[in-house]
C-alpha cells in the first residue's frame, strides 16, 4: 500500500488538518485491508469535530460505502444497517413507516458507526440514555480477521460503544426505534432570565416534556449571566395537523478569508436571538427541532480558513450552577462569546461504554473561532473550571484537552487500552495518553 497517495482530512471544524492515505470499505464481508506502513481509522462521514477521526500519517478507511440496510421489522421497530448509512438515510426510510430514531444528535448527518463509536446524546438523554442504550447488537470485525459479535453486557460491546473507532471496524448494528404517529413535534418555548431561572424552569419541564434543551447567550453578564431560551418537545399525537414544513438547505458557497464570527457579530446575534417574539406553544416539522443547523450546508465554513473549536464539558449536578456560571463569566470577559451554546442535562441512567461522554450532570456546548493562542488560553482557564467541579470534556467533540484531564475523566481508559486494535490508532488517543 506504499503507493497510495496521501491526501488532506480533518473533521467538522476543519482542524487540525492531517494528511493521510484513503482505502475504501464497500463489502462488509471482505477483510480489511492491513496497511504494512501505518495504522488504521475507520471515518465515516467526517462530523467529529476534532481530531477523534483522524490519524495523522497514517490510513484513513472511508466506510460510507458500507450504506445498505440489511432488515426492517415495522412491526417491533428493530433495523439492521450497515455502519456507513447516516441518519438521514435511515430516517428517510423510518418516519414515513412510523418510527423514529430513540435518540439523535444534533445533526442528522452522521453514520450509524460514527454514533455507536462516540455514543452520542440527544435531547432527551434524561428519559433515553444515549445512543448505545438502544443498540441490541452489531458485529465487530478486527484487523486479525476475527468478527465478533457484540450484545449488550458483553466486555466487547461495552468497549466499542463509546470507544472511538480503536476497537476495530463496526461493519452493522442493529438499533431499536420508538414508535411515532408522524413527523410532526409540539413544541413549548420559554425565555429565561438568568442560570437560576433555567434551573427552575428544567427541573419542572423535564417531569413531563421528553425533550429538553436550552440556547444561551454567551454575551451577557449581570444579572442577565446565562439567559437564554427553553426549549422542550414531544412528538405530536395521531390527528395532528401543522403547517410547518422542513425548511430548504441553505449554502454556504465558499470559505471566506477570515471569520463571519467575530464579536460584534456575536453580541449582536445574541441579543437579537433572545429578544425575537417567539409563540409559547408551537408544532414543528422534526427537521428544525433536532437539526437546525442542517438547513445550512456547509455552515462550518463560516467561521474562515483557520477553522474553530467546540468545547463541551459535563459537570455533576451539585456543583452545575456554579460551575457554569464560572464559565459563562469567563467567556463573557474574554469577548470570544459562542453563538451556537446549547445547555442541557443528562440524567441518571448508566452509561453503556467504558469512554461514554454522557453522565449526571449538566452540559454545555460551545462554538469557538480558532484565534489561535487567545482562544488556547481561554480554555485553559475553562478546563480549570471543569476540572475543579469534576466535570469531563466530549472527545467527539475536543481538537486539544489535556491529557492529564482525559484520563483523570475517564478513568477506564487504562482497561479500554486492552481492547483497541493493534493497526488502530487517532491522533485523538496518542494526544490524550501520550502527555504527561
Amino acid at each position: 500500500m506504499n503507493n497510495v497517495p496521501l491526501s488532506s482530512l480533518a473533521g467538522w471544524g476543519r482542524l487540525p488538518v492531517t494528511r493521510q492515505k484513503l482505502l475504501r470499505c464497500h463489502d462488509r464481508a471482505s477483510p480489511l485491508p492491513i496497511p504494512v506502513d501505518g495504522t488504521l481509522l475507520p471515518y465515516g462521514n467526517g462530523r467529529s469535530y476534532g481530531d477523534v477521526p483522524l490519524n495523522d500519517g497514517g490510513y484513513a478507511l472511508l466506510t460510507r460505502g458500507l450504506d445498505r440496510f440489511i432488515a426492517f421489522d415495522p412491526i417491533n421497530g428493530l433495523l439492521r444497517a450497515e455502519a456507513g448509512i447516516t441518519l438521514a438515510e435511515v430516517l428517510e426510510i423510518i418516519v414515513p413507516q412510523g418510527w423514529f430514531l430513540a435518540v439523535t444528535p444534533g445533526t442528522r448527518f452522521v453514520t450509524l458507526g460514527g454514533a455507536l463509536a462516540n455514543d452520542v446524546h440527544g435531547k432527551n438523554h434524561h428519559v433515553a440514555g444515549s445512543f448505545s442504550a438502544h443498540v441490541t447488537r452489531f458485529e465487530l470485525l478486527r484487523s486479525d480477521g476475527e468478527r465478533r459479535l457484540c450484545l449488550p453486557q458483553d466486555p466487547w460491546f461495552t468497549a466499542t460503544v463509546g470507544g472511538l473507532g480503536l476497537t476495530g471496524l463496526i461493519t452493522w448494528l442493529e438499533i431499536r426505534l420508538q414508535a411515532v404517529a408522524n413527523p410532526w413535534i409540539i413544541l413549548e418555548n420559554k425565555v429565561f432570565r438568568n442560570l437560576e431561572e433555567y434551573f427552575d424552569i428544567n427541573r419542572a419541564s423535564e417531569l413531563s416534556w421528553p425533550y429538553t434543551v436550552s440556547w444561551i447567550d454567551c454575551a451577557a453578564r449581570g444579572k442577565t449571566l446565562g439567559r437564554g431560551v427553553y426549549m422542550a418537545g414531544r412528538h405530536a399525537p395521531v390527528g395532528t395537523t401543522c403547517t410547518s414544513v422542513c425548511p430548504s438547505r441553505l449554502v454556504v458557497p465558499f470559505t471566506p478569508p477570515c471569520s463571519l464570527v467575530n464579536t460584534p457579530v456575536l453580541r449582536t446575534f445574541n441579543f437579537l436571538y433572545y429578544h425575537a417574539p417567539r409563540p409559547p406553544q408551537a408544532c414543528s416539522h422534526y427537521g428544525p427541532f433536532f437539526y437546525p443547523l442542517d438547513h445550512m450546508q456547509n455552515w462550518n465554513r463560516i467561521y474562515g480558513p483557520r477553522g474553530f473549536y467546540q468545547y463541551q464539558f459535563v459537570v455533576p449536578h451539585e456543583n452545575a450552577q456554579d460551575a457554569v456560571g464560572e464559565v459563562l463569566e469567563r467567556i463573557a470577559v474574554s469577548g470570544q462569546g459562542s453563538f451556537l451554546a446549547v445547555l442541557k442535562t443528562f440524567g441518571n441512567l448508566p452509561a453503556q461504554g467504558m469512554l461514554s461522554f454522557p453522565r449526571p450532570g449538566v452540559t454545555l456546548a460551545l462554538d469557538f473561532p480558532n484565534r489561535g493562542d487567545a482562544t488556547k488560553q481561554l480554555f485553559a482557564t475553562l478546563d480549570s473550571v471543569v476540572r475543579q467541579a469534576g466535570g469531563a470534556l466530549y472527545p467527539a467533540k475536543d481538537a486539544r484537552m489535556q491529557g492529564e484531564d482525559f484520563r483523570r475523566a475517564y478513568p477506564a481508559w487504562e482497561a479500554f487500552q486492552s481492547f483497541i486494535d493493534p493497526c488502530f490508532s487517532s491522533n485523538f488517543w496518542r494526544r490524550v495518553t501520550c502527555q504527561g
